[in-house]
């Protein structure tokens, strides 16, 4: 139960602070421009450098949790994509952690 909460915390911190931001750029550009925001992830060598990290953590967390979930049978998989490119991956992976603790718990409940 603590990490399950631990999860959901980050997971709430997860899409608060990523959309403050992302909102914050809308109202700068007068909309959600992907091109600009894509062209901001890389405008110096930090920015570059955090964003290959995040594209690289998302596509090692895009596949270990497709083998997880098809390993342990969750259901409802296909959101986590969703949830990783359109909203954050800050948001979408402690939200995979929580429901795959609530998933495990439920097993074990179960067996």
């Amino acid at each position: 139960m603590k990490k399950q909460i631990i999860y959901g915390v980050l997971a709430l911190l997860g899409i608060t602070l990523t959309w403050f931001y992302n909102i914050q750029f809308a109202l700068q550009y007068g909309a959600m421009d992907m091109g600009q925001f894509i062209a901001d992830c890389f405008v110096n060598h930090a920015a570059s450098s955090i964003s290959w990290d995040v594209i690289i953590a998302a596509a090692t967390f895009l596949t270990w949790s497709n083998v997880e979930a098809k390993r342990l049978q969750m259901k409802h998989w296909w959101l986590i994509p969703i949830f990783t490119l359109g909203i954050a991956l800050a948001f979408a992976f402690p939200l995979f952690l929580l429901l795959r603790e609530r998933h495990l718990a439920a097993q074990k409940a179960a067996a």
